[in-house]
């Protein structure tokens, strides 16, 4: 059943909307020093070749800001700057050409320099997200819990925007607990009308944090709540962004390659993980529907996979290429890769000259 998403109101950042009826988006934020531009630029490539479709980045310090203009310049992907305590640096960022700040507008200082942020958003035709986290709830909001803390702070600088009369705004209240990260975005998505953020912040590691976040976030996006996501963990940003890709095609929220590879037993005649992690990574940027399969045997081979697209499979003859259950040869170990590889390319081909 396809799912429903809650409407939102549609905010421009650069080229990719957020909200109303566009796709969700993946997000995620370089590591590198920002004043590097060199290797914040070789980044920020990096990231949109692996899927990314906005990436935050951290303005710090006066030096930081002044390198956005050279990344705004060389990339294509909507860059977000992401602001705390000093708003003289938010300005300079929207002056910089960003698409998007990010900034907790309890840490910014008095409402007056929120104010100029927001009148310097307006002039440059920038979009602000409202980025709220359980952990720097200032301290009127701490009393009654979290949960009721991040709500009220959402609600009250939500009502300070509007009054302002700015509404290209997306907001986000995260928590660390999957719990409370489900229960403030069920409660913000039945109030307001603008597009929400998605995620468990401080999630953890690639391991623990994936499954933290697929947890929260595959509960949340299932009920139609979430128009852009992050996967917050402490690995490599490429692995945020395909971690945030596979959720939403688990969920049938984004087109894309399916990998099937059973699990690894005694009866296995090939490392199904060695290479089932190799096809994994060589899927990430493909966009059409597919399915792949890697399979350690004859037992889960072209038999219970059948109605993979093309696939791998153990035997004691060798490894076998198959295409909808069909074997089409037997190759080595050294050459299963490629050759699996080469099929699929060929698939791909095919499948986007039908497509126009």
């Amino acid at each position: 059943m396809k799912i429903q998403r809650v409407p939102t109101r549609a905010v421009k950042v650069g080229g990719v909307t957020i909200g109303g009826s566009a796709p969700i988006s993946v997000q995620t934020m370089t590591n590198t020093p920002t004043e590097d531009v060199e290797a914040t630029r070789a980044q920020l490539k990096e990231l949109e070749q692996a899927g990314a479709e906005l990436v935050r980045v951290s303005v710090p310090t006066e030096a930081a800001a002044l390198a956005l203009p050279a990344l705004v310049a060389s990339v294509s992907i909507p860059i977000v700057a992401d602001i705390h305590f000093n708003w003289k640096l938010a300005i300079a960022s929207i002056e910089a050409g960003v698409a998007k700040i990010r900034i907790n507008p309890g840490t910014i200082g008095p409402k007056h320099a929120v104010r100029d942020i927001i009148t310097a958003a307006r002039d440059h035709g920038v979009a602000i997200r409202i980025g709220l986290n359980a952990a720097s709830l200032p301290r009127e909001y701490r009393a009654e819990g979290r949960t009721k803390g991040l709500l009220d702070a959402a609600r009250a600088w939500v009502a300070f925007f509007e009054d302002l009369e700015f509404f290209d705004i997306v907001v986000s209240a995260k928590a660390s607990s999957v719990t409370e990260t489900i229960e403030v975005y069920r409660a913000l998505a039945s109030e307001l009308s603008y597009p929400l953020h998605v995620g468990v912040t401080e999630a953890g590691t690639a391991f623990s944090g994936s499954i933290k976040s697929a947890v929260a976030l595959g509960v949340l996006l299932e009920e139609g709540i979430g128009d852009t996501i992050r996967v917050s963990l402490s690995a490599d940003p490429r692995l945020e962004v395909r971690a945030g890709i596979e959720i939403l095609k688990s969920l049938g929220l984004l087109e894309g390659p399916e990998l099937v590879s059973c699990p690894t037993c005694a009866r296995a005649e090939i490392d199904v993980i060695s290479l089932a992690e190799a096809v994994e990574s060589k899927l990430a940027a493909i966009r059409i529907p597919l399915t792949v399969a890697v399979m350690g045997c004859a037992v889960n081979g072209p038999g219970e996979a059948r109605e993979a697209d093309v696939g791998l499979a153990g035997s004691a003859r060798g490894i076998l290429l198959f295409k909808k259950g069909v074997i089409v040869r037997t190759v080595s170990p050294e050459e299963a890769l490629d050759a699996l590889l080469a099929e699929i390319e060929t698939i791909v081909r095919e499948k986007e000259s039908q497509a126009e």
